[in-house]
């Protein structure tokens, strides 16, 4: 078994935040982080896949086309981008690094063209990362009620 990676970088903005917590709660919980105006990261994600080269190629698989997958499906819409408004596939989602990483996985999976996805990892400072490896994880999606109208947070 050979494991390639791809790295690639975006800069974003979020707030951790639960509708479901009080202000005190959050606050507590999330600390900095809950700030109502959002902080920001630059993020690093490494996608490795693995898999038996291809004996035509020598390719696990051609990184150019995971480049690709992560640019289009992940990078473009999420780059100096609010996460918590701007990206249609987080809506309703706290966007912890361990919720973003999880829900990249789900993407690149749909879109992985050979190879097997083996781990998502996603760096959030120089210290701080997390890494999934695609065990079954539900992530709950939360919405505000405002006039009737279902808001996503």
């Amino acid at each position: 078994m050979v494991y390639v990676t791809r790295k690639t970088h975006f800069s974003a903005s979020h707030r951790l935040y639960n509708p479901t917590f009080s202000d005190e709660k959050n606050e507590a919980i999330f600390d900095k982080c809950n700030n109502p105006n959002g902080h920001g990261h630059n993020y690093i994600l490494e996608v490795t896949v693995r898999g038996i080269p291809d004996p035509h190629t020598g390719y696990v698989l051609d990184l150019k086309l995971l480049r690709d997958i992560l640019e289009n499906e992940i990078i473009e819409k999420v780059d100096h981008k609010h996460l918590n408004y701007d990206v249609d596939f987080l809506s309703g989602i706290i966007p912890t690094a361990e919720n973003l990483a999880i829900v990249f996985w789900g993407i690149i999976e749909r879109n992985l063209p050979a190879g097997e996805l083996h781990s998502v990892k996603l760096f959030e400072s120089d210290a701080n990362f997390v890494e999934y490896f695609g065990e079954p994880v539900s992530i709950p999606r939360y919405t505000l009620k405002i006039k009737n109208k279902e808001i996503p947070v």
